[in-house]
């Protein structure tokens, strides 16, 4: 059973109001008004200075879980939302395994899920580890990008891009934070510019709750609970209001949300899911034993859930 082993953030100490933000890529003032009074938007963490590279180191200098293991990752993978993430040749994710001793390793890109891509680098590293001889060989799983053009900075009407980076170490089998199951939901008439076609961004933001919705059950049912047995749900921190619709749309309380990285952090592409659990963690909302929903969307459009047991 696939198992989460331990779980770093890197966070840039640099704090940016979305205002700031939207000055540099043309939003308007409507846009923005909405961003902070509907979407409960306030302030994304930038770096920028720093390149990917820094970025995915931090999140590695934060994880001392892997010091003296190295010899055993047998994989690498960086789940990346965005298909392009530097100029060819340039490949900071080699640079990254040299500078760790990491290089003895396979290392690759997870991506086309978009945001979703965290929770599908898990399970792959759990089927990976799977086939694995040594019980000990563990997979690291990266997730950070940097907001580089304006697509990497803004969801059209839905929110703001940050910069957050995250290094989980993954197992084959364990017994911390065991993936009891994962679903996902794939709705590819979703393909496309959300920016350039308001009639696909308004189905896209009709159907998104309940899809997400969907995605949520088939997981629930794949483990064989209900929501009631759920303690915390770690959302994307895409914004505030979508899940306030999921919650009324599955009957969840609200408060068994873990929103406060919405405002504060901001939407950091794959990342969310593990900056969020690392929020629930150091904040003791989690006990032995609880089982919690992870979820997360990508554009494209993939819509996915991780049910796991702390």
């Amino acid at each position: 059973m696939t198992a989460l082993e331990a779980v770093a953030v890197h966070l840039p100490r640099h704090t940016v109001p979305i205002e700031a933000v939207g000055a540099r890529i043309g939003l308007t003032p409507r846009q923005l008004r909405l961003f902070r009074r509907f979407h409960g938007l306030d302030q994304v963490r930038l770096d920028p200075d720093g390149t990917l590279l820094d970025l995915l180191t931090g999140a590695l200098e934060a994880l001392p879980e892997l010091r003296g293991r190295e010899h055993l990752v047998r994989f690498v993978l960086h789940a990346r939302s965005m298909p392009v993430a530097v100029p060819y040749p340039l490949n900071p994710l080699h640079d990254l395994l040299d500078r760790f001793g990491l290089s003895g390793a396979n290392a690759f890109t997870v991506t086309h899920h978009a945001c979703a891509v965290g929770l599908l680098a898990v399970d792959l590293a759990g089927r990976l580890l799977a086939g694995e001889p040594d019980p000990e060989a563990l997979a690291l799983v990266l997730t950070g990008e940097k907001t580089f053009t304006r697509d990497a900075q803004l969801v059209p009407e839905t929110s703001v891009f940050g910069e957050g980076a995250a290094a989980c170490l993954v197992r084959a089998e364990g017994e911390r934070d065991r993936v009891l199951a994962y679903a996902v939901r794939q709705r590819p008439e979703f393909d496309g510019r959300l920016a350039e076609d308001p009639d696909l961004l308004a189905r896209y933001q009709r159907d998104y709750p309940e899809v997400m919705a969907e995605a949520v059950q088939a997981a629930l049912d794949q483990a064989g609970l209900d929501l009631s047995d759920i303690a915390l749900l770690l959302p994307h921190n895409v914004n505030q209001v979508s899940w306030r619709a999921i919650c009324r749309r599955i009957g969840y309380p609200l408060d068994k949300v873990v929103l406060d990285n919405v405002p504060s952090v901001g939407h950091s592409f794959a990342a969310d899911a593990f900056i969020n659990l690392h929020t629930a963690t150091t904040r003791g909302l989690l006990h032995q034993g609880d089982r919690y929903l992870i979820a997360a969307a990508g554009i494209g459009a993939t819509f996915s859930a991780m049910v796991v047991t702390h």
